[in-house]
């Protein structure tokens, strides 16, 4: 089984939440040493993976129905109508 890609949308969300975060975490933290720096990367890759995992991705798909190759024939079953039900026609008058 191969594994599914990455939409647009994760890409998207996960690049934009390592980019933010990590201005964040640096003013925030304000360190100015490598290590610090340093975690800080890794705190923000984590929390973009974390964020671009939790996009939903595509719905799946489903197979259509299989349909038969012969249609089916339908049968139609009208009513006769009673004597009562049997009327004279409407006869149209003329304009005047």
């Amino acid at each position: 089984m191969a594994m599914p890609r990455p939409t647009v949308a994760q890409f998207v969300y996960g690049s934009c939440a390592v980019i933010l975060s990590t201005f964040a975490l640096l003013l925030l933290s304000g360190t100015r040493s490598g290590a610090g720096v340093a975690v800080v990367a890794v705190v923000a890759l984590a929390l973009g993976l974390l964020v671009a995992v939790r996009v939903p991705g595509p719905a799946a798909r489903r197979p259509a129905p299989a349909r038969s190759a012969t249609p089916l024939p339908v049968r139609a079953t009208v009513p006769s109508p009673s004597r009562e039900q049997v009327r004279e026609p409407v006869r149209e008058r003329a304009a005047s």
